[in-house]
Order: C-alpha cells, then structure tokens, then sequence
C-alpha cells in the first residue's frame, strides 16, 4: 500500500511539472508561460492559437533550449563580442519599446490623417503629362527622324530603334507623369507642346538627342484617401517619433 501510495504521489507531481513546463531539457525545463508568450505574439500578427501552431512553437523552443545549452558549455555567452551583440539587441528593444509607448500615448489621429492628406494633394497641384519619345545618340540622327516625321512616318515604329530600350517597346510611351519626373531640358521642351504634336527640333540631354510627341494632358491624379491613408498615418509617426527625439536630445546635458 505505501508504495502504491508513494508511486500515486510520484505521478502527480510529475503530472504538476509537465502543466507548468512543455518539456524538461537536460533537467532544465521550459515554462509553459514561454509557449503562451510566443502564441500571443503569433496570434498578434494574425495567427490563430491551434495545437499545430503551439507544436511548432514547443519544438522552436526545445531545439533553442538545446543549443543554448551546447553555448554555455562552450563559454560562448561570456564572450566579448556576443556581450556586445547582446547588449546592442537589449538597446535596441528597450528603445523601440519607448517609441511604441510614446504613440501609443500620443495617437495620430485620423483628423491628422485627413490634415495632412489633404496638404500633400495640394501641393501635387498641376498637370501630368503623357509623353512618347525617341533618343538616339546623336543631333542629326534625330533630325532624320523628325524628316521623316514630316513626311507622314509613324512615331511608333521610328521609336522601335531608341536607345532607351524600355520604352522603345512601347512605341515610345512614357506614360503619364508630371514634368519634375523628368530632367530640364526635357520638360521645358515638353511642356511647350500642343497635344498631337512633336519638337520639330532635337531636344539634347546628357542622356543624347530626343524627339519628343505630346500625346495628352490632365489634371494630376491623387489617390483617394482610404488607399494611402496607413502611408500616410506611418509618415506622421515617423515625424512625431523624430520629434519626440530631438525633443529628448535638446533637454539632454551633453558634455
């Protein structure tokens, strides 16, 4: 009866380990509360908490238990430069820890949001403009091509032979964009021309000679808010966090 007993309280004390810990590692056992702790920050990311997803963090956790184990018997912890690396990556939580809490205290708002959005749509302002162009690498080459422009050829087909292969594809097509897309000289000539029609004379950058043919011309195009409005929202926390910083640094006594 005493060793039924004994081996029946022996069981449940073994029983009450395995509930704290998901395994024992050498005599070193891993907490139950490190599984959860990983399954929330699984489930944080979208993740749903199910016995496959706990059954890979059990053996993540375990095969980690068995090389660190193998570290410590090597001394690799004690190491300078793992040292060094250790204390970079604690630096480096602590204080990504200390931005989350400062937005988190201090939110972006959506009237922010829309402010803002509303500030960059403005300043877009202007036209946009869809281009076609042919660049050759020298002047006259490109007056032999507005010749023949002249004479009734078709940009599409003489834009086969550009230099700027990319586009040269497209029958020249440079799609809409604004003229700061691209360089001076460019633009200027671009701008000047009517829709329809081409520079009658070649217009030089450091790229070569271009003959250039305005297609069309629109009001530029902004996206609707709710397809920017997280891009929007991450630029206004990259704003705050930098000044929150320089607002630690100017307090700062510095020596």
């Amino acid at each position: 009866m005493l060793r039924i007993l004994a081996f029946t309280a022996s069981a449940l004390a073994a029983t009450s380990v395995l509930a704290q810990n998901i395994a024992v590692v050498n005599n070193k056992p891993i907490p139950k509360s490190k599984e959860d702790a990983w399954v929330q920050q699984f489930v944080q990311q979208g993740q749903k908490d199910s016995p496959e997803l706990r059954k890979r963090i059990k053996d993540e956790l375990v095969q980690r238990e068995i090389v660190l184990q193998e570290a410590a018997k090597r001394g690799i912890p004690e190491r300078a430069d793992v040292k060094f690396q250790l204390e970079l990556q604690r630096q480096n939580v602590v204080a990504q820890a200390l931005l989350r809490d400062e937005l988190t205290k201090n939110p972006i708002t959506d009237a922010q949001v829309q402010a803002e959005y509303d500030k960059q749509k403005a300043a877009q302002g202007g036209k946009e403009y869809k281009a076609r162009h042919i660049l050759v690498e020298k002047e006259d080459e490109a007056k032999a091509i507005i010749e023949q422009l002249n004479k009734g050829a078709k940009f599409e087909e003489l834009a086969k032979k550009s230099k700027d292969t990319g586009s040269a594809a497209r029958g020249g097509d440079l799609d809409w964009a604004g003229p700061d897309a691209y360089v001076k000289p460019f633009s200027d000539a671009m701008v000047k021309l009517e829709k329809g029609k081409y520079t009658e004379t070649p217009v030089q950058t450091q790229f070569g000679w271009h003959v250039i043919r305005l297609d069309d011309v629109r009001d530029t195009q902004f996206p609707p808010l709710a397809q920017v409005q997280q891009q929007v929202r991450e630029s206004l926390q990259q704003q705050r966090i930098q000044a929150f910083i320089e607002g630690l640094r100017s307090k700062a006594k510095v020596q």
